[in-house]
């Protein structure tokens, strides 16, 4: 009898000899199981069911469930109102000690208004708690708003940051970010009110996804943003200075925080990208009022180069816009077969001489100084060779070069001397900054590059 009982109730987990044997050490241990019971009776099925009954009619939905027991099998019957009520009824079931497994045989109530009624109860009820929950709202919302109305009072304070910072163009960008520090702050707090900082987060985060996509969308109005920053720290040039900024040239009207607006030498209006400048070569005529001008003339090959030289700079610094220092000089730039070519060179001030008109006179002069002291200014000279038995064209009288009518003189006097540069288009720019108020990145009080 004791083997037999032995063998009975091994397999139960109960403690036997063959059973406290130690086992190898190469094998593995099994894990822990619950032992499930050799015997059950019916007091044991209703006792399960009581409990599993009275757990469910504590709980809403799952009130009107079947339950049946049997040899602690556990049968769910009926229907429930959600398909989340199924999950939740044998979950609960499966933890009563005593229960070997659940049959879920529950079925959700399609019925319209017992699904009506529950969704109208729990609209009702999210509507009654935000009409309690307005008045907390209405703080949070106040607190919001207060700290934000804070940073836009501070930032309209436009003297101070402006003496705070070196430029408008900086001052102006303080100003923005202390307004949303502050409009960031005040959203801060109004969730911390309403205890919703972990919303603020999630906001937060997607904000930071969004605004990286956003920069590589944007980079080169970025680019351009950060060069109007430093063009105002740096500022490379004053108004109304005449430029030459990648090819295009004009007097500079304005640096605003998009683009340098230009008014070329014909009046019209050029904006050039801040990106564009920062990055560009800049050829200024204004910060150093003196400018060398530089022409060729070609003298006959038999004429001496050097007499040549000392008549032309003669001409040219007897004219009054000429300066003595530096002085003019000149070059044989080219000795030919026909000519010998000499290069002058003059300053002028800008300022006083346009230098263009002090160019082209000074030129003249030079001609004209050249040409009286007997040197000649040969022309280009052309061979023609003709083979034997080629017809040579004869000059008809028709043919023949007519004289060219005399010329009314007029007098050089007002051309010589009118040398002055032109200042229209420098009037142009000045007029139209002093209609134009604000917007202006140029700041004369700073020093130029």
């Amino acid at each position: 009898m004791f083997v037999l009982a032995a063998f009975v109730l091994a397999p139960t987990g109960a403690p036997s000899a063959v059973a406290q044997e130690p086992a190898p050490a190469a094998a593995a241990t099994p894990a822990p199981q619950t032992a499930i019971a050799a015997r059950s009776d019916s007091q044991s099925d209703a006792d399960i069911r009581t409990r599993i009954r009275s757990i469910f009619l504590e709980v809403s939905g799952l009130r009107n469930v079947g339950v049946r027991v049997s040899a602690g099998v556990v049968t769910l019957t009926g229907t429930v109102p959600g398909a989340v009520d199924v999950d939740r009824a044998e979950a609960i079931a499966g933890r009563v000690a005593g229960v070997v497994t659940v049959q879920n045989e529950l079925e959700r109530d399609l019925k319209v208004d017992s699904n009506l009624t529950p969704a109208l109860g729990k609209f009702g009820d999210d509507v009654r708690g935000i009409v309690r929950g307005l008045p907390l709202v209405g703080v949070a919302l106040a607190i919001g708003l207060l700290v934000g109305a804070l940073g836009y009072l501070l930032a309209s304070f436009g003297g101070l940051w402006r003496r705070i910072t070196p430029n408008m163009f900086l001052a102006e960008l303080l100003a923005t970010l202390v307004r949303f520090i502050f409009v960031v702050l005040g959203i801060v707090a109004g969730l911390e009110v309403l205890g919703a900082t972990a919303l603020l987060g999630a906001v937060l985060g997607g904000a930071g996804v969004i605004g990286i996509a956003i920069g590589f969308a944007v980079r080169d109005t970025v680019d351009n943003y950060v060069s109007s920053l430093m063009l105002s720290l740096r500022q490379p040039f004053r108004a109304n200075d005449h430029v030459v900024i990648e090819g295009q040239e004009g007097r500079v009207v304005r640096l605003t925080s998009r683009a340098t607006i230009l008014m070329t030498l014909d009046g019209n209006h050029l904006r050039i990208p801040n990106a564009t400048v920062f990055k560009a070569v800049i050829l200024n005529y204004t910060r150093n009022p003196e400018r060398r001008f530089d022409f060729e003339l070609g003298i006959d090959a038999d004429d001496d180069p050097v007499d040549g030289m000392a008549v032309g700079l003669q001409a040219i610094r007897d004219l009054d816009f000429v300066l003595d220092a530096p002085a003019a000089s000149a070059i044989i730039r080219d000795v030919g077969d026909s000519n010998i070519v000499l290069r002058f060179f003059g300053w002028v001030n800008q300022s006083r001489t346009d230098y263009l008109k002090g160019r082209s006179l000074a030129l003249d002069a030079a001609k004209r100084a050249l040409e009286s002291n007997g040197f000649a200014l040969p022309e280009p000279i052309y061979r023609l060779r003709f083979d034997q038995g080629a017809a040579v064209p004869t000059q008809s009288a028709s043919d023949a070069p007519t004289a060219k009518p005399p010329r009314t003189p007029v007098s050089r006097q007002r051309i010589e001397h009118d040398a002055a540069p032109d200042a229209h288009i420098a009037k142009l720019v000045d007029e139209e900054r002093a209609e134009t108020k604000g917007g202006d990145l140029l700041d004369d009080k700073r020093p130029v590059e």
